[in-house]
């Protein structure tokens, strides 16, 4: 079953933070007796073996997007973990500072990646949803990164304590991206960047106006709806379902 998580509302009031606010804010052979020997003892009947775990059941979706609408272009083109021509296509709104999102990408998607994305058989768009000026930031870094988008979320979700629960989160940050070959410059400069800001919190908008999400994480695989964390095995589920 989806593990359920408490619902927040969007901080739809975080639009009044510009990005220079922003900065500053800032997972045994029995063997036979010989004719005169002593008979040995029965031997101790084996244990029965415990029943095999029954496959874990698709949990039921909470809706149904229009699938088109969902696939139409917004404000920031989508990151794409997987192949285009993929029979399954998982959408994910997530926020960065999101312990539930963090273990989904830990626990569950390494998984969900050799199985099915890395096989053809399913691909990933992962949307931003952050609910706080901290996930924005980190968004932000991701984006300026260029084609290290999922290695830099998957850096970030990994190390979330260090700098989503830091008292400096931008030395924290600045840490992190210096290891994806920032500079104090060029870190700057993305953290300041209000168009990059403004196109995350469209995203965020679309998101929550458009399809209704109000948690994270939120899935929409092949247009079905899930709200909550998925476990590998009920992800599992739900797309073998649909292959």
């Amino acid at each position: 079953m989806i593990k359920s998580m408490r619902r927040r509302d969007v901080v739809l009031s975080m639009g009044a933070v510009s990005a220079a606010a922003l900065l500053a804010a800032c997972s045994q052979e029995e063997k036979k007796p010989a004719a005169d020997a002593t008979p040995a003892a029965p031997a101790t009947p084996a244990t029965e073996a415990a029943p095999a775990k029954p496959a874990v059941a698709a949990p039921a979706a909470q809706g149904k997007v229009d699938v088109a609408k969902l696939m139409a272009p917004g404000t920031l083109p989508d990151q794409v973990m997987g192949k285009a021509d993929a029979p399954v296509t998982i959408v994910e709104y997530a926020s960065l500072t999101c312990s539930h999102c963090r273990d989904f990408h830990e626990a569950s998607l390494p998984e969900i990646k050799a199985k099915y994305i890395d096989t053809g058989k399913a691909r990933l768009i992962l949307r931003e949803f952050p609910f706080d000026p901290r996930a924005e930031a980190g968004f932000m870094l991701a984006r300026c990164s260029k084609d290290r988008y999922f290695p830099m979320t998957d850096v970030l979700f990994k190390q979330q304590d260090s700098w989503a629960r830091a008292d400096d989160a931008q030395a924290a940050l600045l840490q992190i991206s210096k290891l994806a070959g920032f500079t104090q410059e060029s870190f700057t400069a993305c953290l300041t960047d209000q168009k990059l800001l403004d196109d995350i919190r469209a995203v965020r908008e679309r998101g929550n106006k458009e399809f209704g999400v109000d948690a994270t994480p939120t899935f929409f695989i092949n247009g079905n709806k899930y709200a909550g964390a998925l476990s590998a095995a009920e992800m599992s589920a739900i797309i073998d379902g649909m292959l």
